[in-house]
């Protein structure tokens, strides 16, 4: 039997990276790493005014770098080798297109428009467009919110698409659709890229999109324009059907097979956020909670029909019909900050964040010194993009380690609402799996993290499991395997390591947590009330 390859693309914030992996096992044959070299220049954005925008050119140049760097560090002859390819990308990034599906700052006229770009996942320009959708749907019948938790984010692509559209005249009578970025990929390597034709994620659709087969696919026309009059004609410009990630969007087209030097017999498969895949590649079943532990974090589980059922959970980022596993429930949460908050503290004091764990960890729990993680506004549960974090308890004695040892903890209490949230609505967690940098490198937070769940947390072995969860799917596309379970037994890496929890600390951190709840409490509901 002749060995069959796979090429797995993540699409992260900073980087696209290429696995290339060998179907039987799920042995990784090479891969490679490309930053994207606008983004890296801190190009097209504005912290000050959580704008994040990406030019679709990093995504076309890293995706052509990483995957060439990867081929030529594998051994000879793998590119005749590989049958399938899939990607993963950050969302909700869209971005408005032309009527041939073309991204708008791909044309000369809008090269250097950052509202003609990508809209990063974390860009928190449409709060206010967000806000009135949720007005909206709570008076809708539908509620079109009813399957994305109830509570429409600023991070999604209706409330984006509504902003820029607003903000920017040029833009908009320029525009014609919109796509994300998880979409487009796939439709510009099989050549399909016409709006009406582009074969739409399920993953994107359901969970950001307002999606949903009990209204025959988008939210209606009215609905809409009364978001925003400049989305009027945009439903008839997009889709009415979705698709899961083990369906083949096409084939590579010869102008892409040679540029990335493939052959067009490559099948390209419909794509998804890298949470979603991420959490195949850590080999997700009933029962499981992901955490895709990075600069955010975001959660994952899927459940059966039966045990959903009728619940609709309210708060989270959405439960969809085949997002995460094709015929089952997929379940998505998550934290807007979780890195980014120790990354801002090490900025702040000058300090590495070696140096702050190390210093941190000599220290006892503090029952007195409380934070909230909500330094990137609060994803999950409930969304609420106003807020901001915040301390309570800080003395002329407090020194850095301590307030970051509190940060810390935070962003563990942050995942422990995410958590009760699910368990409140009688989905059960029977194991909790670390996957991303953060599970790998750092003991210190996973052993906090460990002890505020009160739960074992198994870390996934591979470094790569959002492109290991794509390598599944093109497996899965390319015919090697007929559904991806049977891809995630053959090709998982297993685990590497389990943090087991300490009771005594657990039982102080039940205390500390309680803080936590009213100090948000105090911070939402009198400092930054909606």
């Amino acid at each position: 039997m002749i060995n069959k390859f796979v090429i797995g693309l993540d699409y992260g914030t900073d980087s696209c990276r290429a696995v290339i992996v060998d179907t039987a096992n799920g042995a990784e044959i090479a891969s490679a790493v490309s930053y994207y070299p606008r983004w890296k220049e801190g190009k097209f954005c504005n912290p000050q005014e959580n704008r994040y925008r990406q030019h679709p050119l990093d995504y076309i140049e890293s995706l052509e770098e990483a995957v060439k760097t990867a081929l030529a560090a594998a051994p000879e002859g793998t590119a005749e080798k590989v049958a399938g390819l899939s990607f993963d990308t950050t969302g909700s990034t869209p971005a408005l297109t032309d009527e041939n599906g073309v991204v708008l700052a791909l044309k000369p006229e809008f090269a250097e428009n950052p509202n003609a770009m990508f809209v990063l996942w974390k860009d928190h320009t449409a709060i206010a467009e967000a806000e009135r959708i949720n007005a909206l749907a709570k008076k809708n019948s539908p509620n079109y919110t009813a399957y994305e938790g109830g509570i429409y984010s600023s991070e999604w692509v209706w409330a984006k698409m509504a902003h820029i559209l607003a903000e920017d005249k040029n833009v908009a009578a320029a525009a014609y659709s919109w796509v994300e970025h998880c979409d487009w990929l796939p439709a510009l390597l099989t050549g399909n890229l016409k709006p009406e034709k582009i074969l739409r994620s399920r993953c994107a659709a359901g969970h950001k999109a307002m999606w949903h087969k009990d209204w025959n696919g988008l939210p209606s026309e009215e609905f809409l324009v009364k978001i925003d009059p400049a989305l009027a004609g945009y439903r008839e410009h997009l889709y009415a059907e979705t698709h899961t990630s083990d369906v083949k969007a096409g084939c590579l087209t010869a102008e892409w097979a040679a540029r990335l030097g493939l052959t067009t017999n490559v099948a390209v498969g419909v794509s998804a956020f890298d949470c979603h895949f991420g959490a195949v590649g850590a080999e997700i079943k009933s029962g499981a909670f992901v955490r895709v532990i990075g600069t955010s974090t975001c959660d994952i589980m899927v459940s059966s029909y039966q045990e959903i059922g009728d619940k609709l959970i309210a708060g989270i980022c959405g439960q969809v019909d085949g997002s995460v596993i094709p015929g089952m429930i997929g379940l998505e949460a998550g934290q807007s900050g979780f890195g980014d908050v120790y990354a801002w503290f090490s900025k702040f004091t000058g300090k590495s964040i070696a140096e702050l764990t190390e210093e941190a960890q000599q220290l006892p729990i503090n029952e007195t010194l409380v934070a909230t993680d909500w330094l990137n506004g609060r994803r999950t549960p409930d969304a609420n993009q106003l807020l901001k974090g915040s301390i309570s308890g800080l003395t002329l004695g407090t020194t850095p380690a301590a307030v970051f040892r509190a940060l810390v903890e935070a962003t563990a209490f942050g995942s422990k609402a995410i958590v009760d949230r699910f368990l409140e609505n009688g989905v059960e967690i029977r194991e909790v799996i670390g996957i991303g940098g953060i599970s790998q490198k750092s003991p210190f937070v996973m052993q906090i993290l460990a002890d505020v769940l009160g739960m074992p947390i198994k870390v996934a072995k591979s470094e790569q499991c959002c492109a290991f969860g794509a390598a599944m799917f093109a497996a899965v596309v390319a015919g090697v395997y007929p559904k991806v379970e049977d891809a995630q037994a053959a090709m998982g890496q297993g685990f590497m390591k389990t943090y087991t929890p300490n009771d005594e600390n657990h039982s102080k951190y039940l205390k500390l947590y309680a803080g936590y709840q009213k100090l948000g409490n105090m911070t939402e509901h009198q400092l930054y009330n909606k």
